[in-house]
């Protein structure tokens, strides 16, 4: 196979892994096996002019910018003195606000129930988007403001992997894995307690209602849930679930109940 599918197939591979999908996640996005996906970011196997376009919306960038631009995609976590981008980078910025809370909030989740046998990686992304959309739902502003990207498997934080993997470093939570019956699973423990300044009254206890009304769930009652939840049923596969789509909810703040 030429060089531009390895080229190619090697850039589909990155962005991938930047937005923490496994290749069976993908998969599903793109509505392909596991082993042509395999075969995609090989370069071992061509792209059709359809899986283009549908592999540019998965990601949410250009279908240019995927084939031919010398540009890398990454997830930036700001630090507290905003670093100017380098030009041959896109970047999906998550500001050093927003960081903050998204670890605050992890940590206060973890430290609550992040021992129980269900709560796993799957579960903690939907804990997430329910408090985030909850939150906005009710208060009209975001809690941690995330973005959710639908699949099979239910909303997806895109910028989850890059926040665990800074947070493993400075060695606030570990990551094990780990069995859940049968299934293999992620887990997350906290290795210190949230600064909860960070948080409001308000924020703490929608996360505590939410907590209390999913956190039994294991991943598989958690995803379906997830499923008839209307931003989810509104928004394309692959697509990012806009925050403004919580409103479609027919009752307020019951559709969890």
């Amino acid at each position: 196979m030429d060089t531009f599918y390895k080229s190619l197939g090697n850039r589909i591979k990155q962005l991938r892994q930047n937005v923490g999908l496994s290749q069976e996640q993908f998969s599903d996005l793109l509505k392909i096996n596991r082993v042509a996906v395999s075969q995609i970011e090989s370069g071992a196997r061509k792209i059709t002019a359809e899986e283009i376009i549908k592999i540019a919306e998965v990601f949410n960038i250009s279908t240019d910018t995927l084939l031919y631009a010398k540009k890398d995609v990454e997830i930036v976590l700001e630090e507290a003195k905003e670093k100017t981008p380098k030009k041959e980078e896109i970047r999906i910025n998550v500001p050093q606000k927003n960081l903050k809370k998204f670890k605050e909030v992890l940590l206060y989740i973890l430290n609550k129930i992040g021992s129980k046998p269900n709560i796993g990686e799957t579960v903690l992304y939907k804990l997430l988007y329910f408090i985030d959309f909850d939150f906005y739902e009710k208060y009209e502003e975001q809690l941690i403001g995330a973005t959710y990207i639908k699949n099979q498997y239910g909303p997806t934080p895109i910028e989850f992997a890059k926040i665990i993997e800074r947070m493993i470093a400075s060695e606030d939570l570990v990551k094990i894995k780990d069995k859940y019956f049968k299934y293999p699973q992620t887990k997350y423990l906290p290795l210190r307690q949230p600064d909860l300044s960070i948080l409001n009254a308000n924020e703490i206890q929608l996360i505590d209602n939410v907590l209390n009304k999913l956190s039994d769930m294991n991943a598989s009652q958690i995803s379906e849930y997830s499923h008839n939840d209307i931003p989810w049923l509104t928004t394309e596969d692959g697509k990012i679930i806009e925050y403004e789509s919580v409103f479609y909810r027919t009752s307020p703040y019951s559709a969890r109940d």
